[in-house]
C-alpha cells in the first residue's frame, strides 16, 4: 500500500470490468485519494453505488473529472470521443488524460486536439482481462503481474509518464513505454487476431446446419471451450477495436490465412513431418507464456 496516494483525485470515465478493478485496487493500495466514477449507464452508475467502490458516482463525466489530477477513458474506443468532448471544460493544467484501450494510434490522434493547454494525454493499455464485464465483474487482483503499456506522444512531460508509471506499478503492473504503432501491430497478432479467431470458429460451429446447437455445447472439448470463452467478450468493445486497428489486424490477418494455408496443404498431402515441426515450434512458445507467468 501507497503511504501518500499517487493522485488526489481520480476520475475514472467507465465502470465495467477495467474502471471496476481500477476502482478496486486503487482503494485497496491507496493510489488515489478520491475516487470519482462515470458511467452512461444508469443500472451501472446504481451497482457502483451498491458495491461502496467510489466516493462519488456521476452521470456527468465533467462532474467526475472535475479537479481530478487523473482522469482514466475505461470505456469502449468508439466513446472516447464524445466522453472527452463533454468533460475538456473540467481538465485543468497539469491533469493526466489516459485510457486502457487496446488500440493506441488512434487515441492520440482523435483526442489530442480536443485537450486544453497544460493537460497531458498519455495513452495506456493494461494488458488484463477476462471475458466477463461490468462493475461486479471487477476485482483488485486483475492487475498483478501483467503489463501496463504507456504509449506517451512525443514531447510528453517525463514527469508526468513517471507517475502514470509509478500508479500501475502500484496495481500490480509491470510497465513499459512504447511506440504507439508498434504497440498496435503487436496486440494485433496477440490479442485481437485471436479473438477474431474465436468469434469465426465460435460463428462457424453455430452455422453448420448437421450439428445441432446442443451438440455444439454439451460435447464442447478443451479446446472449442477455450474459443467459446474468449469469443464472450465485450461484443461493443471489440468492434471498436477491430474498426480502429485495422491495418495492423488486417495484416496479421493475412499472415495468419498464408500460414493456414501451408497446413491445410500438409493435411491434404499426409505432410506428417511439417505438421509436427510447426507444432512443436508452437508448443515451445505456449511454454514461455507459461515461464513468464502470463498464462
Amino acid at each position: 500500500m501507497s503511504a501518500t496516494p499517487v493522485f488526489a483525485r481520480l476520475a475514472l470515465i467507465g465502470c465495467g470490468l477495467i474502471g471496476s478493478s481500477l476502482a478496486r485496487v486503487v482503494r485497496r493500495q491507496n493510489l488515489a485519494g478520491r475516487i470519482a466514477v462515470s458511467d452512461a449507464s444508469e443500472a451501472v452508475r446504481k451497482r457502483v453505488v451498491e458495491l461502496g467502490i467510489a466516493d462519488a458516482v456521476e452521470a456527468d463525466p465533467a462532474r467526475a473529472a472535475e479537479g481530478a489530477d487523473l482522469v482514466l477513458l475505461c470505456t469502449p474506443l468508439s466513446a472516447y470521443r464524445p466522453a472527452v468532448e463533454a468533460l475538456r471544460g473540467a481538465l485543468r493544467p497539469g491533469a493526466i488524460l489516459s485510457d486502457v484501450g487496446s488500440v493506441k494510434s488512434c487515441v492520440a490522434r482523435d483526442l489530442a486536439p480536443l485537450l486544453p493547454p497544460g493537460v497531458h494525454l498519455i495513452p495506456g493499455h493494461p494488458i488484463a482481462g477476462t471475458e466477463h464485464s461490468g462493475p461486479d465483474a471487477g476485482f483488485a487482483e486483475l492487475f498483478e503481474g501483467r503489463w501496463a503499456i504507456l504509449t506517451p506522444p512525443a514531447g510528453t512531460d517525463p514527469a508526468a509518464v513517471d507517475r502514470l508509471a509509478a500508479f500501475w506499478r502500484g496495481a500490480g503492473s509491470k510497465v513499459e513505454i512504447m511506440d504507439p504503432a508498434h504497440h498496435d501491430l503487436v496486440l494485433a497478432v496477440t490479442s485481437h487476431l485471436p479473438h477474431l479467431i474465436a468469434y469465426t470458429i465460435v460463428g462457424t460451429a453455430a452455422d453448420l446446419g448437421n450439428v445441432t446447437r446442443s451438440e455444439v455445447i454439451n460435447y464442447s472439448a478443451g479446446g472449442f471451450r477455450d474459443f467459446t470463452r474468449i469469443a464472450a467478450s465485450d461484443p461493443v468493445m471489440w468492434r471498436d477495436v477491430f474498426l480502429n486497428n485495422r491495418d495492423a489486424v488486417l495484416e496479421m490477418l493475412g499472415r495468419f490465412t498464408e500460414d493456414l494455408t501451408a497446413l491445410q496443404r500438409a493435411i491434404r498431402y499426409g505432410d506428417g513431418k511439417a505438421l509436427e515441426e510447426l507444432f512443436v515450434r508452437t508448443r515451445a512458445i505456449r511454454r514461455g507464456i507459461i515461464d513468464a507467468k502470463q498464462a
